[in-house]
């Protein structure tokens, strides 16, 4: 199989691949731009690996005019920047000791062992720079067949990296196909579900939202909940209305959201085990509270915006099991663009400071009572 796309013959790139030919070496792609493009999905870092070890990638890119930067070379990673785009080149390894996120690594010139290094067998896949796809390890069938798949050994692959637990669950929202979650993956996370309790929960979070954000995470959410994993790393969480969100989401083409779908999934102390920015967790409370408030449609519009309204009564009708409320979404649209038809200059010089201000909310609450009809003239005979 090979890769037919644009980009594998722009400039920069075919400058990257040239100096390592020049040179007697040689480079792939390799991991998720690899698979991204065997599974026609959009393509986003382009990562290399390559039988040079670091001095010799310096060494090549100086012979080539390339200006390289050692990133990582520690652990074999080098960035070479050709013709003003960077390519992060990793040098074949294979896993000495593994202790979580970081191992002890050894250089090789083998891909296989390069590969068996990796997670998933989807992600093993390497490219040579005519776009030829070379599979060391049979994940090609895996990769077009959707399955998300550990290398060999899954309880192994999970203790190098307890994250590889959220990853599966992850990857088969994003990439699984209809057959199902892979049962031995499955069994695998059920015994390693302690391991969970030790990630930082900056990378929990990240992994959770990114899962939330793909196009339908209620197969692998409900997994998850299946095995324990999300009691473990959101306890009081409840999945069971995500999978009608998700649909209600469809039916107004709304983009998939992974506040909202986490809104709908409840928790407790969110914003603390996932790590929430302050603007993400301000969204999520707001989310939360309105979702079983009797606030009407327009009021939350005009109140919060249209599209923060339109999340709410998304939620509601998820959670309360109902159809979605079509006037109801019209009327929130209408809120949002609705205008106070009076302001505090209005008022002047009658009332002053705080007594201003008290009596400008006190007719605002009277015009969003009257379902926003009072005009400015019905405001100010009120105001007087």
């Amino acid at each position: 199989m090979r890769i037919d796309a644009p980009w594998l013959t722009d400039a920069p790139l075919t400058a990257i691949f040239a100096a390592f030919e020049a040179a007697g070496h040689h480079a792939y792609l390799v991991g998720g731009a690899v698979r991204n493009a065997v599974l026609g999905e959009a393509i986003g870092d382009l990562d290399l690996a390559t039988d040079a070890t670091p001095d010799q990638m310096t060494e090549l890119a100086r012979a080539a005019g390339i200006k390289a930067i050692p990133t990582g070379v520690d652990h074999g990673t080098m960035t070479l920047v050709a013709h003003g785009v960077p390519f992060e080149i990793t040098s074949f390894r294979r896993d000495v000791e593994t202790h979580g996120r970081r191992a002890t690594v050894a250089f090789t010139g083998e891909m296989e062992g390069d590969a068996r290094r990796r997670d998933f067998t989807m992600n093993a896949l390497y490219a040579a720079s005519d776009g030829k796809v070379i599979d060391p390890l049979g994940g090609l069938p895996d990769a077009l067949a959707r399955r998300v798949r550990f290398i060999e050994d899954a309880h192994r692959r999970i203790e190098e990296d307890y994250l590889r637990i959220l990853r599966f669950f992850r990857f088969h929202a994003q990439y699984g196909g209809d057959g199902g979650i892979d049962a031995d993956g499955l069994a695998a996370v059920a015994d390693n579900l302690d391991g969970l309790d030790g990630l930082a929960r900056e990378r929990v979070g990240s992994e959770m939202r990114r899962m939330l954000a793909a196009p339908d995470p209620g197969p692998a959410v409900a997994a998850m909940a299946q095995v324990g994993a999300l009691a473990r790393v959101l306890p009081g969480a409840d999945h069971r209305a995500l999978a009608p969100l998700v649909h209600l989401e469809g039916e107004v083409a709304a983009p998939p959201d992974a506040i909202r779908r986490l809104a709908a999934l409840g928790g407790e102390d969110v914003r603390d085990r996932l790590r929430l920015s302050n603007a993400h967790a301000a969204r999520l409370d707001l989310l939360r509270r309105e979702v079983g408030s009797m606030t009407d449609a327009g009021v939350l519009g005009y109140l919060h915006g249209a599209d923060a309204a339109h999340d709410i009564l998304l939620l509601r009708a998820a959670l309360l099991e109902q159809p979605l409320d079509k006037a109801a979404l019209e009327a929130a649209t209408e809120g949002a663009e609705a205008v106070l038809p009076i302001a505090a200059a209005d008022l002047m010089p009658e009332f002053q400071g705080a007594a201003l201000g008290g009596r400008l909310k006190m007719l605002e609450e009277r015009w969003i009572a009257s379902g926003f009809a009072l005009t400015k003239g019905d405001l100010l005979k009120e105001g007087k």
